[in-house]
């Protein structure tokens, strides 16, 4: 199943939402028993949204960009007052319908390329209807 966007949100950012943070590194290999384990604060408002008034989320349906870590039912950070450039993974309008993809100039061509090599590239040409919403910036998934 080729990747859309299933569904568009845009972030409550009126004020901090602070979360607790457990400031000691978590090994992924062997446990350090005699690390000092402190609380903090962390507003994933501020590491995740750049631009509220320009960011939006979208729930994405489909494989077409696992190469890329998004998969099916992933929440995408999208800010739109980034500026698409070459190899950015993008939210676009292609023909009237919400995608995302790799973006790729080559050679003054531009097209929009699947992580997934089940999908073909769509060259984009003149006469196709195509506007980029905004830039990927973050992916957020369950394991």
């Amino acid at each position: 199943m080729k990747t859309k966007v299933e569904v568009v949100y845009t972030p409550r950012v009126s004020g901090p939402c602070p979360i607790p943070l457990v400031n000691a590194r978590v090994s992924a290999g062997y446990p350090s028993p005699a690390a000092d384990y402190e609380e903090d604060k962390l507003d994933l408002n501020r590491h995740l949204i750049h631009n509220p008034a320009a960011t939006f989320f979208v729930r994405v349906t489909g494989d077409s960009m696992i190469g890329a870590g998004i998969h099916h039912g992933d929440l995408l950070v999208v800010d739109r007052s980034l500026q698409a450039h070459d190899k950015n993974v993008v939210i676009a309008d292609l023909d009237g319908e919400l995608t995302v993809k790799r973006i790729r100039i080559r050679r003054g061509k531009l097209s929009l390329e699947p992580e997934n090599r089940d999908y073909p590239a769509q060259e984009i040409s003149g006469d196709r209807p195509f506007e980029v919403w905004g830039v990927v910036t973050h992916v957020i998934h369950s394991l």
